[in-house]
């Protein structure tokens, strides 16, 4: 992890999930998530402290375990704060609500992984709690209520709106609950004017209208091949290994929940936009394109 110093106030550290921090004095500082799990905490604490810094409080975008894995082990150590935006505070209290949704029931063991599952933590409304100097804002489509947050410094951290060239080229398929509040999103940044982006899994850029593109793109893409899969009827299992086999994936059982709640997600958007519909034939659930 490294600290890199982007505004008198905003700092962020550079890791897999970049974490923000911003100093509202001389000791006390906010993070922006905390990374994937305790090590992660372990690290921000380690940073901090060698800064001279006391962490008053925890901002979450969103309440995904790879953003808040460390909340339990600082909050244990330090006693601070930690706030969160609506569905994401009840997400965040009782994690075990991620794997359980995305698998649509009871998760199985092998779904109670620090990827999808983190630990506990005490989680106040970010409503009337943010310190001076901080504005939240809301960023749909990737999960239910993620926010971005924009400094004093006119830095704008912005969670999982954006996906890296790296992730699109590599994977293809990211996660997204709300396909068109995601589409909504990427116009909604395009509107912005910052003096620096940081998306929690890029690097930092002063620049975001060609990750926007790359984003929208994608999106349409896979909007495109799923319709197309369903010029026959198909189930929803036989998309899912469609999409797996036209990008070359690899099928786990984090991928499964993953990528398989994502292609149902697609699958509304299609629905709700007439393009595609649905039919219960012999105990089974079919997709089909809608003649136009």
């Amino acid at each position: 992890m490294e600290l890199v110093k982007v505004g008198e106030r905003t700092y962020y550290i550079k890791n897999n999930t970049n974490i923000g921090i911003y100093r509202v004095d001389d000791q006390n500082v906010y993070l922006i998530d905390t990374g994937n799990d305790k090590d992660a905490g372990k690290k921000i604490l380690k940073i901090t402290e060698e800064q001279g810094w006391k962490i008053k409080g925890i901002i979450i975008t969103h309440s995904n375990a790879d953003h808040i894995g460390g909340n339990k082990l600082i909050q244990d150590r330090t006693n601070c704060n930690i706030l969160a935006y609506n569905i994401e505070k009840s997400f965040t209290e009782n994690p075990i609500l991620e794997p359980s949704f995305l698998y649509g029931g009871y998760p199985f063991k092998e779904l109670k992984n620090k990827f999808l599952l983190a630990k506990e933590s005490v989680v106040m409304p970010i409503e009337n709690n943010l310190p001076e100097g901080l504005e939240y804002f809301t960023l749909k489509g990737h999960f239910f209520d993620m926010i971005g947050i924009k400094t004093s410094d006119n830095v704008y951290f912005l969670a999982d709106a954006l996906f890296s060239e790296e992730t699109i080229t590599k994977y293809h398929l990211f996660f997204i609950y709300d396909v068109k509040g995601f589409l909504d999103t990427l116009d909604y940044l395009s509107q912005l004017k910052g003096n620096l982006y940081i998306p929690s899994h890029c690097e930092a850029t002063k620049d975001i209208s060609n990750l926007i593109k790359l984003n929208k793109d994608k999106i349409k893409e896979i909007i495109n091949k799923i319709y197309d899969s369903c010029q026959k009827e198909k189930t929803f299992e036989e998309i899912l290994k469609y999409i797996f086999d036209e990008y070359k994936l690899t099928m786990n059982s984090n991928q499964y929940v993953l990528i398989g709640s994502t292609i149902k997600s697609y699958l509304s958007y299609l629905y709700d936009d007439n393009k595609i519909n649905y039919e219960f034939k012999d105990n089974k659930m079919f997709w089909k394109q809608i003649i136009q």
